[in-house]
């Protein structure tokens, strides 16, 4: 059996890129909600809230977390407080830790 993990980076050696995609931050890190555009894309939330994006177009077929269609392909668009009312957070919040 061959050992693999001498081929994977440690996070310490992750581009913030590839630590958002993988999820491996420190606790001390922090999201600035004043960043985020009002209008978010499925993958912007996916990322934001560590679903997948077939997750967020589930959850906005139910409900949950309603999007707004955007151009003939129907694009789909999430309002930011909308996003933020999920995480718990008002839109006047200004950072939250990521956990």
């Amino acid at each position: 059996m061959t050992d693999r993990s001498s081929s994977f980076p440690s996070s310490t050696t992750l581009t913030d890129d590839q630590q958002r995609k993988t999820g491996r931050f420190d606790d001390a890190q922090k999201l600035d909600v004043n960043n985020l555009p009002d209008l978010l894309t499925v993958r912007e939330v996916a990322d934001l809230l560590r679903v997948s994006p077939l997750t967020i177009k589930r959850w906005g077929k139910r409900g949950k977390l309603p999007a707004i269609r955007i151009n003939s392909r129907g694009d789909r668009r999430y309002k930011k407080e909308a996003v933020l009312w999920l995480l718990g957070m008002n839109a006047g919040d200004e950072e939250m830790s990521e956990e």
